[in-house]
């Protein structure tokens, strides 16, 4: 999982590679905002020694993927799709496949998403002849990216999540290489170790828990240019919640982060919730923020609108056809209040509280079935509640609206910039692994603390539980 300064790559072999065949598969989930307009690049090529020469595969600012291959020697494409990949919680398979001896020249570069192939572009200029090959992009003076690519002299990166991701220098494989129909959801999923070869600079990379190993025969290991790249348990046989870059975000004070799970904001009118929605089943998650004062913990309703929020210290969630919110809110570092949706809910300071400081890991768990929400600090639960019991929970609130509840990430109540790393069970704050993993008796993410029996981590899998 890169962030917005960090990418992978390497320095190819001193003996280079000629090729008129190339392929390029992966996948890949989210952007911390797909309507950027900075490019945004997966994978690409260089040759240091020219700025001009380079291969580079990125997301347009209307989030269309394009393809670019630039070469002094005439070797040229660019090929961008109708499709726009805006969709922050899905995994998606794409494929590319290079092969310049076919005599149809609208062959020689084919595009496949979830294994189907494209065929209609929003953008296309192909002149690549019949036979080209090339040993410019992959030479003593170049390098391969993952995360990330430099393009004329400029670096690019990818906020997002990748996994499985394959290039096969002097190979044209077809997405059935690499993916499969599931014979019983009708869904496209992957082949964990599919049967193709690499050639001396490709590789297999990010496969299951492997972060810069090459998982094929090659051992072209992978380390990071700048920053960092985390490893998430995200993947696409488990899909775990994220913040929704779709909801509610915009504006310049206010940013997703870190593979959409971190969320940074100096205006409590803009807010934004999980990607995923509960309606039934136990769930536990985890926050750090950098200001311990006027931070919510809590879930909300699909159905919630903050455009009418109105929110101060004491002040209801939503308002009228604006859904549900139920939260408690640190009012300092030491004091904490409940709010609801419902106005004649709202309470002041809530007496058994735990202080926190920003420095503190603060622990939810909600119990959908029973409109129950518990709140933790450091490990211990406020009210001495027990989640696992069912015990004295923070608040019990009733859901009328018919829709899925969501984790909610929203701040306070001023104008201080506040961040919230939240790990949704990828355990990671941020960029900083967990220090010591709890225990986690669903076996389903990895937490700070011990997950109560009975919850487990908001993912497809645990949804599914």
């Amino acid at each position: 999982m890169p962030n917005t300064t960090s990418y992978a790559g390497r320095a190819v072999s001193t003996t280079g590679e000629t090729f008129n065949k190339l392929t390029v598969s992966f996948w890949f989930k989210g952007m911390a905002d797909p309507a950027t307009s900075t490019q945004r690049s997966i994978w690409g090529l260089n040759d240091n020694s020219d700025s001009n020469r380079f291969f580079n595969l990125y997301f347009s600012s209307n989030g269309s993927l394009y393809g670019y291959w630039k070469q002094n020697e005439g070797l040229f494409f660019t090929l961008g799709t109708m499709q726009k990949f805006r969709d922050p919680n899905a995994w998606t398979h794409f494929l590319m496949v290079m092969d310049t001896t076919l005599g149809t020249a609208a062959d020689r570069v084919k595009y496949y998403i979830n294994g189907e192939r494209i065929t209609v572009f929003e953008d296309s200029l192909d002149t690549i002849t019949q036979n080209a090959s090339s040993n410019i992009l992959i030479n003593t003076d170049g390098r391969m990216w993952w995360g990330g690519a430099k393009t004329s002299g400029t670096f690019h990166y990818y906020d997002g999540s990748l996994s499985h991701c394959h290039m096969c220098v002097g190979y044209a494989y077809q997405a059935d290489s690499f993916g499969e129909t599931d014979a019983t959801t009708g869904q496209w999923k992957i082949k964990t170790s599919p049967s193709v070869s690499y050639g001396t600079n490709g590789g297999f990379w990010f496969k299951d828990g492997n972060q810069f190993t090459d998982s094929s025969s090659n051992g072209n290991t992978l380390s990071t240019t700048s920053g960092s790249v985390t490893k998430t348990e995200d993947n696409p046989s488990n899909v775990f919640a994220t913040l929704n870059a779709l909801v509610n975000t915009s504006g310049d004070t206010n940013s997703l982060s870190n593979g959409n799970n971190t969320y940074t904001n100096q205006n409590y009118s803009y807010n934004t919730r999980s990607t995923l929605g509960m309606t039934s089943g136990k769930f536990y998650w985890e926050m750090k923020v950098n200001n311990a004062s006027a931070v919510k913990v809590g879930v909300c309703t699909s159905q919630y609108d903050p455009s009418l929020d109105t929110d101060s210290s004491t002040a209801h969630y939503g308002g009228a056809g604006g859904g549900g919110v139920y939260v408690l809110m640190s009012n300092s570092t030491t004091t904490w209040q409940s709010t609801f949706s419902d106005t004649s809910k709202a309470t002041g300071s809530y007496t058994n509280a735990i202080a926190s400081t920003s420095s503190s890991i603060l622990m939810g768990a909600v119990d959908v079935d029973a409109n129950k929400l518990w709140v933790g600090v450091d490990g211990v639960w406020m009210n001495s509640g027990n989640p696992a019991t069912g015990a004295n929970a923070q608040l019990t609130f009733t859901n009328s609206s018919p829709d899925a509840l969501h984790i909610m990430a929203s701040h306070g109540d001023d104008s201080t910039q506040r961040s919230t790393k939240f790990n949704f069970g990828n355990g990671y704050f941020g960029t900083t692994a967990v220090s010591s993993a709890g225990i986690n008796a669903s076996g389903n993410g990895i937490f700070e603390y011990d997950v109560p029996t009975g919850f487990t981590a908001l993912s497809t899998k645990g949804l599914n539980l």
